[in-house]
C-alpha cells in the first residue's frame, strides 16, 4: 500500500509540474498578447481577475478567442432583453452599442438613455459557478453510488482519492471543535464548503480560467452561510455570553454587549476578506512576475521569471488547499462556539 501511495504521489507531482509550466508559459503568451491591445499589461492583470461579460480565452495577434455568455437584461421601458455578448464588439473587438445597451470603460453595461434596468446575466464567474457545480455533483454522485453498490469494499478509483479528504475534514476539522455528538449534523456543510473552495481555487489557476473565490461576491456569501448557521444553531450559552456574560461587573455591560455583537459580525468579515485577497494577491503576483519580461523586454528577465513564476504556481496549488482548509476550520470553530454546552 506504501508503494503504491508513493507512486500515485510522484505521478500526482509530474503531473503538477507539467501543469504548472503549462500555466506559467500560457499566461506569459497571454501577457505577450496584451502589449499590442487596448489598455496594455495592466488592463491585463485586471483583467484576469475581474469578472466579465464574456470567456476571454487567448489572443493571438490581433485575434481574440472568447467565448460569448448570455445577456440577460429586463427594464420597464423594453421588458425582457436576451442576447450574446458578442453582440457588444464588431469584428476587430472594438466597443459597439447594441439594442439600446453598450459596455463601459469598466465591462458594466450600461443603457445608452440612461434608463434603470436589472442586470442578470451569466457572466464568467457565473459560468464557471455553474462548472464547479456540475464537476462537484458529478464527482460525489459518483462517489455515493460506489459507496451503495459496494459498501463493505475498499475504495477505489475517484472514492480512493476522496474518501481520505471527508475523513480529514471530519476527524481534524469537524470533531476536534464540534464534539462527537454534534459534528454529523454540520458536516455536509463543512464538506460542501471545503470542497467547493478548493475546486474553485484549482480551477481558478488553469489558462483562462475565471477567478471565482476571488471575487469578494463570492467569499461575502460563503462568509454569510456561515454567519447564518452560526447563528441560528447558537443555544443560550452562546447569546447569554454576548448578552450577560456571568462574572462581568454590570457596570461594563453597556460597553461590552455592543463589542460582542459588532464581534458576530466581524469573524464572519475575516473569513470574507481572508479568502478574497489570499486567491487575488496570488494571481496578481504571478501576472506581475511574468509582466517583467515585457517590461524590461530582456531574455536575461526571461531566465529568472519564468522559474519563479512556476515555483509560485507551485506556492498557489499548496495555497489552493489551505484557504479550503482555513475557511472550514474557522467556520467549524465558530459554529462551536455557538454549539458549545458551556461557555
Amino acid at each position: 500500500m506504501a508503494n503504491i501511495a508513493m507512486r500515485g504521489l510522484n505521478k500526482l507531482l509530474k503531473i503538477t509540474f507539467l501543469l504548472s509550466i503549462l500555466v506559467t508559459f500560457s499566461n506569459a503568451g497571454a501577457f505577450a498578447s496584451s502589449e499590442e491591445s487596448e489598455g496594455g499589461k495592466t488592463d491585463y492583470i485586471m483583467e484576469h481577475i475581474k469578472d466579465a461579460h464574456d470567456w476571454h480565452l487567448a489572443t493571438i495577434g490581433h485575434t481574440h478567442v472568447t467565448i460569448p455568455l448570455p445577456i440577460i437584461l429586463y427594464s420597464q421601458e423594453k421588458g425582457l432583453d436576451i442576447f450574446m455578448s458578442s453582440n457588444f464588439y464588431d469584428e476587430h473587438h472594438n466597443h459597439v452599442a447594441y439594442n439600446g445597451y453598450q459596455l463601459n470603460s469598466h465591462g458594466k453595461i450600461e443603457a445608452l438613455d440612461g434608463n434603470s434596468f436589472l442586470d442578470i446575466s451569466i457572466t464568467k464567474n457565473t459560468a464557471s459557478l455553474l462548472i464547479s457545480a456540475i464537476l462537484l455533483f458529478a464527482i460525489f454522485l459518483s462517489v455515493a453510488k460506489r459507496y451503495k453498490q459496494a459498501p463493505n469494499t475498499a475504495p477505489k478509483g475517484l472514492q480512493s482519492f476522496i474518501e481520505p479528504i471527508i475523513l480529514f475534514v471530519r476527524d481534524d476539522i469537524a470533531i476536534p471543535n464540534l464534539g462527537e455528538k454534534k459534528h454529523a449534523k454540520f458536516m455536509p456543510y463543512l464538506l460542501t464548503v471545503f470542497f467547493f473552495i478548493w475546486i474553485n481555487n484549482l480551477m481558478g489557476l488553469l489558462p483562462g480560467a475565471a477567478n471565482l473565490t476571488g471575487n469578494i461576491s463570492v467569499t461575502f456569501v460563503l462568509a454569510v452561510f456561515t454567519l447564518i448557521i452560526t447563528n441560528v444553531n447558537g443555544n443560550k450559552h452562546y447569546w447569554g455570553h454576548i448578552f450577560n456574560m456571568p462574572g462581568l461587573p454590570k457596570v461594563l455591560l453597556p460597553i461590552m454587549v455592543p463589542i460582542e455583537i459588532i464581534g458576530i459580525f466581524t469573524k464572519p468579515f475575516a473569513l470574507m476578506v481572508r479568502l478574497f485577497a489570499n486567491i487575488t494577491a496570488g494571481h496578481i503576483i504571478i501576472l506581475s512576475i511574468i509582466g517583467l519580461i515585457f517590461i524590461f523586454g530582456s531574455s536575461l528577465t526571461g531566465i529568472i521569471s519564468v522559474p519563479f513564476a512556476t515555483a509560485m504556481n507551485f506556492l498557489e496549488l499548496l495555497v489552493a488547499f489551505i484557504q479550503a482548509y482555513v475557511f472550514t476550520l474557522l467556520s467549524a470553530i465558530f459554529i462551536g462556539q455557538a454549539v458549545a454546552d458551556d461557555h
